[in-house]
């Protein structure tokens, strides 16, 4: 006798939470993130399908295999992931269940998702994060970010938070934490004005830059005085 699991059909997708990279094309049009575990090799946009992780053609979740997109049902306890050493660097996210899915005691191992949300934690510094940058490591055609202040960014690629949700697009809203909301609202990622809040974030970090920029051209003034 064959078991059956029972099926469910909300009539709302149902929430749920994990934590994950933000990540950066290399020609820098596109942004996403990548799984911190099992999905990690494979990097996915705000709206995007799963696809297995071995290469096998099923459609994810398949029962015998362990592909799909993963996430718990409580904050709390993705939060709590974020505390190991080997996870410091990732941001918590929102999401929306679709698509076939299956209920397990602490998640959903499910097709599509839709992140709804991003909260990026401070600078290793400790400072509230203003931008996230080029974190020194990536996938092939992706460069991971983390979280950096303005002081923290030096000549490093980077993108303001409110940069990375337009780049991102769907609507992603994304924070830091302590910090303000910025990103995009309405259909088709349209653009929302920006606040003074998200302007002054991005002025601190134009001009952490210009600062940066011109200590160097210093450098070589002496070096070229010296020469």
């Amino acid at each position: 006798m064959r078991l059956r699991l029972p099926e469910e059909r909300p009539t709302e997708p149902p929430t749920g939470y994990k934590i994950a990279y933000p990540v950066l094309s290399q020609d820098g049009t596109r942004a996403g993130f990548t799984g911190v575990s099992l999905g990690g090799a494979l990097p996915y946009g705000v709206v995007d399908e799963a696809r297995c992780v071995y290469g096998r053609r099923h459609r994810a979740p398949h029962r015998r295999c362990d592909c799909g997109f993963h996430c718990v049902h409580e904050s709390a306890v993705a939060e709590a992931m974020l505390c190991t050493a080997e996870h410091r660097a990732a941001v918590l996210l929102e999401v929306s269940v679709l698509g076939a899915y299956i209920r397990f005691e602490r998640g959903f191992r499910y097709a599509r998702q839709r992140v709804r949300s991003a909260d990026v934690g401070p600078c290793g510094c400790g400072a509230v994060a203003a931008a996230l940058a080029d974190a020194g490591w990536g996938r092939p055609g992706w460069r991971a970010l983390t979280a950096a202040c303005a002081g923290c960014v030096r000549g490093r690629t980077s993108l303001s938070l409110a940069s990375f949700a337009r780049l991102a697009g769907e609507g992603l809203r994304i924070r830091a934490v302590d910090g303000p909301v910025a990103g995009v609202e309405g259909p088709e990622g349209a653009t929302a004005g920006l606040g003074v809040a998200e302007l002054v974030a991005e002025a601190a970090l134009l001009q952490a830059r210009l600062d940066w920029f011109q200590s160097q051209l210093g450098q070589l003034h002496d070096r070229g005085t010296q020469g």
